[in-house]
């Protein structure tokens, strides 16, 4: 296990090359408060529909990762995306290419960990976080009282399950990830989507995330952040949702009544609410899209 590395501070000499290399759209108010949203391994922008219809005020940018969604697997780096930071990496260029300010990022599951490592690395362009279903380190460490819900042999196995047979894992996985009983839909949406990755780029980044230890991170970033957790969660058990919104300094956990890893495709209108109570809460926009801070953690 190794910690997390920080994100570098980027800038931008291609902005154009950068929106057409992740993908980049927009929906909503575009002079509403800026709402990011950051998808989940094997995923991509088109995970986030379900809950687009919640957020039509808002000025809302989506994107892909490199290697994910409809990004060209050219434009995967084995060596830079061996990393988070590195994927850090790309969430920062996309904020520099549209020189977005007082950023309000929703992050689900690893992008969780990617956007608090841009938000350590540039913490002035962000207003806010929140986190779907947050794991800083998936591989228990009794020695340090911590309990990720894998043992390293576990992480070792699925690694060289999604290594052997992308295809087969995928199948397998969804149902798991998912977490939502009865709902054979959402568990072949998941399939396909897991499908729509490389199989070489998706072993490369679930390497990044199961191997990773981002515990570090937490206690550097000082925006308003919320933390939603699911139960019966496969990847990030109860606890871990308790010990990240803790190590948070200005952390706020929010317990759904969501089941599995994906509450913004199970259940939306409830992600919805949760998210829409932490903006009110923390950032208020005028019509100039001037910020007003809201009341403190």
């Amino acid at each position: 296990m190794s910690s997390t590395p920080p994100a570098p501070v980027v800038t931008v000499p291609d902005a154009a090359a950068v929106l057409a290399r992740h993908c980049v759209t927009e929906v909503g108010d575009p002079h509403g408060p800026v709402l990011l949203l950051a998808h989940g391994f094997g995923a991509g922008q088109l995970a986030w529909t379900r809950l687009l219809p919640f957020f039509q005020d808002h000025r809302v940018v989506l994107f892909d990762y490199a290697g994910s969604g409809g990004t060209r697997l050219a434009d995967f780096d084995h060596e830079r995306h061996a990393e988070l930071g590195g994927y850090a990496q790309d969430l920062l260029e996309v904020c520099a290419a549209l020189d977005l300010r007082d950023v309000h990022v929703v992050a689900h599951s690893v992008s969780a960990m990617i956007a608090l490592l841009a938000a350590a690395a540039q913490p002035d362009r962000f207003a806010s976080l929140a986190l779907l279903a947050p794991s800083p380190r998936y591989v228990d460490d009794p020695a340090g009282g911590w309990v990720g819900g894998f043992s390293l042999e576990d992480v070792h196995e699925l690694l060289e399950s999604l290594d052997s047979n992308y295809y087969a894992w995928s199948a397998a996985m969804a149902p798991v990830v998912m977490g939502t009983p009865g709902s054979p839909d959402l568990e072949a949406e998941l399939t396909e989507s897991f499908l729509g990755t490389h199989p070489d780029a998706a072993a490369t980044f679930a390497s990044a995330i199961f191997l990773s230890d981002s515990r570090d991170v937490l206690g550097r970033v000082d925006q308003p952040t919320l933390v939603l957790q699911c139960r019966h969660d496969a990847l990030a058990p109860e606890e871990v949702g308790a010990a990240v919104a803790a190590a948070l300094p200005r952390g706020h956990l929010v317990a759904l009544q969501a089941t599995g890893h994906c509450p913004h495709i199970s259940a939306p209108a409830e992600t919805a609410a949760a998210l829409r109570a932490h903006l009110d809460r923390h950032a208020r926009h005028d019509a100039s899209g001037a910020t007003r801070s809201g009341p403190p953690s």
